[in-house]
């Protein structure tokens, strides 16, 4: 790719202005929505106490805290994300925790120069779908592991397993004509749907001994959030960004009641259909 095309700039400029801003107000209940999925890759990421952990696209931190929770003082585990603002509150959080075992870095987890044969383990919760050469970017990743270092990530399954995700987009497509839809390898969050797609890519970047299994868990957005999470986040809330009031109004009106199915007792509640990746350096 070239200087004047870098990889994965559509994902840079989108990440460190909008989306990555409105992640950072929205972590609290983005990670009450993603909880349920943190244990089952920290449990199978976990290289034993002392070990040096590297978590791409950590997002707000909270899988690279709890890591480095398990890991202790002696251990390290550095997040990495091209967001600068999703990194800057990484590190107020571990910073208020005083959790000197997780440290944060700015970068683009495809290209960076990380220093060779490094980690013990690679872990990544949904931050792996979004590079423009995915293989590039597990071959980048595997010269920083260690030989034999495992490499733990979640990534979401199919659109069609995850019909909350799309809901909002499916209410709001009427009164949204640029309402895009991207291709199914393009990065997104189902970029890694299709099983044998993920092995070729990690088969083709070095990695061996995978493992890819399915993982349902059971997931929540409070229901005083859902009008947040269907008009702020993804497709829809890239499309009203800038939109005019009153199309924001009747977008709001036409994608809540979309969610109705899915609330009871104060949630909305939905199955989180997931891979649960492994492989070996």
């Amino acid at each position: 790719m070239s200087e004047a095309h870098p990889p994965n700039r559509d994902q840079a400029a989108l990440w460190n202005e909008s989306a990555g801003h409105t992640w950072v107000e929205m972590q609290e209940m983005l990670d009450g929505m993603l909880a349920p999925l943190v244990a089952p890759l920290i449990e199978a990421g976990f290289p034993g106490e002392g070990g040096r952990v590297l978590d791409i696209g950590c997002g707000a931190g909270a899988t690279a805290l709890s890591m480095a929770r398990r890991l202790g003082p002696a251990g390290l585990c550095l997040g990495v994300d091209i967001s600068g603002p999703l990194v800057a509150a990484a590190r107020a959080r571990a910073a208020a925790e005083g959790l000197a075992s997780a440290a944060f870095l700015q970068a683009d987890a495809q290209t960076h120069g990380f220093e060779q044969d490094t980690f013990d383990a690679v872990i990544s919760r949904f931050g792996v779908m979004f590079f423009d050469d995915p293989t590039a970017a597990f071959a980048n990743i595997r010269r920083a592991a260690r030989r034999r270092a495992k490499l733990s990530f979640m990534a979401w399954r199919s659109a069609d397993e995850n019909p909350f995700m799309t809901e909002a987009a499916r209410a709001a497509a009427p009164l949204l004509p640029d309402l895009r839809v991207p291709p199914p390898d393009a990065p997104g969050p189902f970029a890694f749907a299709d099983r044998e797609r993920v092995q070729r890519i990690l088969d083709a970047s070095g990695w061996s001994d995978v493992d890819i299994r399915p993982i349902d868990a059971p997931s929540s957005v409070a229901e005083k959030d859902l009008l947040a999470y269907a008009t702020r986040l993804g497709q829809v809330g890239q499309a009203l960004r800038d939109a005019d009031e009153p199309t924001r109004a009747r977008t709001a009106e036409a994608v809540r009641p979309a969610f109705d199915a899915y609330v009871r007792d104060g949630a909305a509640r939905f199955t989180a259909a997931c891979w649960l990746v492994s492989a070996r350096a």
